[in-house]
């Protein structure tokens, strides 16, 4: 037996780990979460609450995040009532070790070009091809491509049948075995209606569905997908009840066009976002499969969800965007331990125009790094077990079934889509996403948060405009980036950038805190921030700086007893103050929270800048 050196040399497997340490008790935790909170200000001394309830944070499903989770927390009967927790993610051929399909996106006019990117990525590790070419260049964008190896995923919108014959032609002059070849063929009326407005015509794709099902046993025909009602700005849950609604309306168009649930079941795949909130898409994943084993439990079927995630278009942004790279990295290790069947990242560069052979390279090493380097497959579901994550799973899934189940009420979901109703619902989500990315509660590192003016812009070929006239496709950056362009634009016809001086009071190591954050904030918009430091003639340095709007900067002690004079003194058409004080001569405020897209966009108007 191993033998531990120590003073009774007890042998390893009698160690009991911690065993000389008192059990730590949630009043003690208690104690010390009042302490701290008390001391940076958050905690009144009178205050008889828990003092945790202070660090709760509520998602936009109005789950609360609570800062502590044990085993208290998570309920005995967690999961639906009658439903086997289905959330461990199934795996090709039931192998853990495989890890998930590494899908890469492609699309363009030009077949030659998407054909050598296609290629590219396949020797660079990507095993399945999403493509969205017209019919008629499919065989030329696939030229050279074994399709018995690399599946293939169409989006061809309204001619997705066209393109299933395209590619049906393909594995017949290939002469790929019927029974060999692995496809998703994309049908999907009602996303196609929710991105453009058209009217859901399910009949053309169930009876696509129908012809496939008996002769492609590998061949999928009908997408699911959530990623329009998450780009238009919608909750997990919305995403979720939208979701579950699209699979539930496929399978009753199926079983109309004559095939049995189990079969329709089989045809279907679900498409669903992944974004940088790491446990939120590990727990959306696994809300899903619970969600659809409730159906297929109701159904009466065995097949299972499979699930493409794809890392987030919203959370994308056009400003700094190496910094997409983490947000994707993060997104995709996300999807990966929530255990999605095939993951898609973005490169980083697709939010500004057609990504190029760099950013291409480095989401598939993405995949690469998670795989093969971190073993990121190598347990079936890694964060089963964890009582934050059980429980925001069955939160989060108990939430998005009162949104399917809603939905279904309301005549189901393309009788939602063409009142408006769920377009409402998620503009209201939006609009409260939008106070948070606007106050920057919800920051973005790079746009909102730690801009910089001095950025080489990355440039890159424009891409086809993306079909209008349904829900709208929002990114949580672009209230910004529209000032960085007017900004910019500014610049271009005048050869300077708005600018803003800050009026520091005192020495530098009482106003650099303010004058840090008002910088921070002002580049947000693109307005350039001159600090003259710590300086006795403000006056002259505003002045100097050719600024006609100003920000007094430094200590609660120092505003009570400078800012009015200062103010005063200054000559500026605008002063703003860093903090929440009122004084005579200021005419607003910046502040933790405050509405920074607000206040910048009437700096904009205040300093003659025009989009």
């Amino acid at each position: 037996m191993t033998e531990v050196a120590g003073p009774e040399s007890a042998p390893i497997s009698d160690l009991d780990l911690a065993a000389e340490f008192p059990q730590a008790t949630r009043e003690q935790w208690q104690e010390l979460v009042a302490g701290v909170l008390r001391k940076s200000g958050k905690l009144p001394e009178d205050f008889s609450g828990a003092p945790e309830s202070k660090l709760v944070t509520r998602t936009y499903d109005g789950i609360d995040i609570q800062p502590l989770y044990t085993a208290e927390d998570v309920p005995g009967d967690i999961g639906f009532p009658g439903l086997p927790p289905y959330v461990r993610g199934a795996r090709p051929e039931g192998q853990v070790s495989t890890g998930w399909d590494v899908r890469a996106r492609f699309t363009g006019d030009d077949a030659r070009a998407v054909n050598k990117a296609i290629l590219a990525d396949l020797e660079g590790g990507v095993t399945s091809i999403w493509l969205t070419v017209a019919p008629a260049s499919l065989a030329d964008a696939l030229n050279e491509v074994y399709l018995d190896l690399a599946p293939v995923v169409l989006d061809a919108g309204a001619d997705c049948e066209a393109a299933a014959d395209a590619l049906f032609e393909l594995y017949a002059e290939r002469e790929i075995p019927a029974s060999e070849a692995t496809a998703v063929l994309g049908a999907d009326p009602i996303g196609l209606a929710a991105r453009t407005g058209s009217a859901v015509a399910l009949e053309p794709a169930a009876a696509l569905a129908a012809r496939v099902a008996g002769k492609y046993p590998k061949v999928r025909t009908i997408v699911a997908d959530g990623l329009p009602f998450h780009e238009a700005g919608g909750s997990d849950a919305q995403e979720l009840g939208a979701l579950v609604a699209a699979g539930v309306t496929y399978l009753r168009a199926l079983t109309d066009a004559g095939l049995d649930v189990e079969a329709a079941a089989g045809q279907l795949e679900f498409r669903l976002a992944a974004t940088a909130d790491q446990f939120s898409t590990i727990a959306k994943l696994r809300a899903a499969r619970r969600l659809w084993a409730r159906v297929a439990e109701v159904c009466g079927f065995s097949s299972p969800m499979r699930q493409h995630a794809v890392t987030s278009p919203a959370m994308l942004t056009r400003r700094d965007p190496w910094v997409n790279m983490l947000r994707t990295t993060v997104a995709c290790f996300g999807a990966g331990v929530g255990g999605a069947d095939a993951v898609t990242v973005l490169p980083f560069d697709a939010a500004i125009g057609r990504p190029d052979a760099f950013s291409a390279r480095i989401a598939r090493n993405t995949h690469a790094v998670l795989l093969e380097e971190s073993k990121l497959a190598g347990v079936a579901d890694p964060a089963g077990g964890s009582w934050y994550v059980e429980k925001l799973t069955d939160d989060l899934a108990r939430v998005a079934w009162a949104e399917f189940t809603a939905i279904e009420a309301a005549g189901g979901l393309v009788a939602e889509l063409a009142s408006g109703a769920l377009a409402g619902r998620l503009a209201e989500t939006w609009e409260k996403r939008s106070k948070r990315i606007a106050t920057r509660r919800d920051p973005l590192t790079g746009v909102s948060e730690f801009p910089n003016l001095v950025e080489k812009p990355v440039v890159r070929e424009p891409v086809a405009a993306l079909p209008e006239g349904g829900l709208p496709r929002h990114r949580y950056a672009e209230g910004f980036e529209a000032l960085r362009d007017a900004s910019d634009a500014h610049l271009a016809s005048t050869g300077a950038r708005p600018k803003i001086f800050l009026a520091t009071l005192g020495p530098v190591a009482a106003h650099t805190a303010r004058a840090g954050f008002a910088a921070n904030l002002f580049q947000a918009g693109g307005i350039e921030a001159v600090n003259p430091g710590a300086t006795d003639d403000l006056p002259g340095a505003f002045r100097a700086s050719g600024a006609r709007v100003a920000c007094i900067c430094g200590t609660d002690d120092a505003y009570a007893e400078q800012a009015a004079d200062v103010a005063a003194s200054l000559g500026a058409e605008h002063v703003l103050l860093a903090g929440k004080g009122s004084y005579d001569g200021v005419d607003g405020n910046v502040f933790a929270g405050c509405d920074a897209l607000d206040v910048l966009n009437g700096l904009h108007v205040k300093l003659g800048v025009t989009r």
